[in-house]
């Protein structure tokens, strides 16, 4: 994205209730420095998020950028023995040492807020994290964002994993997930963490990120508000917006919307089967949960092959015409029942087969 694109997101995901948004790596080009930068400054409510290497020059223009005071300046410190070995080659006590310098560095500059952000810390043994996470803490690190950076976890073994941080350091830390898609189960994780200590969810706008992506905010934010009395845990994010930053964000990075996924999916909020619609026609309870309403979203029934009767005498009704079973009989056999191709006819579109249907002279009907 460009800066003004990723401007004009943040301050769309600001006005969701997110308290923090992430703007990027300063580093890692001028284009994103000048992101950063813009971003800063132009947040009113959220806080500003960085990345960046356990190096000086990052942290020099990280603080440059983002400023030192709504700052969340995250430094990245190798997690896993794995990485130490093929991706660092370095060994675990000069990894340690970079890192606290960093976050030493950060704190001396007037940085308020210095994450510790441990990649592939899912991987890594307790004799590697430990020490790495109490002398961080140490140095000044406020927040400690422990990343599932393959998907390698199932909830139990990062709700775990998250249980033993957080008896490590205390309770004034905050502790925050990071958790990917490769399993299907960033959202799942990271609940896992927040029942085991976890105050804060890394999360992305339609789950984007590395490979299969990491964890959705509208599907978080969609589970905070109509499960937070079973997790005992609230967000100050709301549903209303969600649909239209969506929008946003597909315009900006060419991403289409689904067919299914939850909330932003094409079918989120569509139903085809007729067993599913005869419900929804007498009560929206029958088959609805998730009210599409509170996203931004409608409900849409879909007509074809699986559909029934009963979206025929829907239309009908709506249309004050006679239901008779004859005429919903032969509407049925036209449109419905020999729609073999997969192909689905929306309301709209029923509505004007149908007025067709009836003012056609018989012998021309279809």
């Amino acid at each position: 994205m460009r800066p003004p694109q990723k401007l004009d997101l943040a301050l769309t995901i600001e006005a969701l209730g997110v308290d923090v948004v992430e703007a990027g790596f300063p580093s890692s080009s001028p284009s994103e420095f000048q992101a950063v930068k813009m971003i800063s400054e132009s947040l009113t409510s959220a806080h500003v998020a960085t990345l960046n290497r356990a190096l000086p020059q990052d942290i020099h223009l990280a603080v440059e950028a983002g400023g030192t005071e709504r700052h969340h300046l995250q430094v990245m410190a190798t997690g896993s023995e794995i990485h130490l070995k093929h991706k660092r080659g370095i060994g675990q006590a000069e990894a340690q040492r970079e890192v606290v310098a960093a976050i030493a560095l950060a704190r001396s500059l007037g940085v308020r807020h210095v994450t510790l952000a441990i990649e592939d810390a899912s991987r890594g043994s307790d004799a590697l994290l430990r020490p790495l996470i109490t002398e961080s803490v140490a140095a000044g690190a406020d927040t400690l964002t422990i990343a599932d950076t393959t998907g390698c976890m199932v909830p139990a073994q990062y709700g775990a994993l998250i249980g033993r941080v957080r008896s490590w350091v205390a309770a004034d830390v905050t502790i925050s997930t990071h958790c990917h898609e490769d399993l299907g189960l960033a959202l799942a994780n990271a609940l896992a963490g927040v029942d085991a200590g976890a105050q804060e969810v890394q999360a992305t706008l339609a789950g984007i990120g590395e490979r299969a992506g990491n964890t959705s905010l509208e599907e978080l934010i969609a589970v905070l508000t109509y499960k937070a009395e079973e997790l005992h845990s609230t967000t100050t994010a709301r549903t209303e917006g969600l649909w239209a930053a969506f929008e946003a964000l597909s315009e900006a990075i060419g991403l289409p919307a689904p067919r299914n996924k939850a909330l932003f999916g094409v079918n989120a909020f569509a139903t085809q089967a007729g067993i599913h619609q005869a419900g929804l026609l007498r009560s929206h309870l029958s088959y609805e949960y998730v009210e599409p309403s509170r996203f931004g979203r409608e409900r849409t029934m879909l007509v074809g092959r699986h559909s029934g009767r009963a979206v025929l005498r829907h239309v009908l009704t709506e249309m004050r015409a006679p239901a008779d079973d004859q005429l919903v009989e032969e509407l049925y056999e036209t449109y419905i029942a020999n729609r073999g191709d997969g192909t689905c006819l929306r309301l709209s579109e029923l509505r004007a087969l149908i007025d067709e249907h009836r003012t056609a002279p018989a012998g021309g009907r279809p």
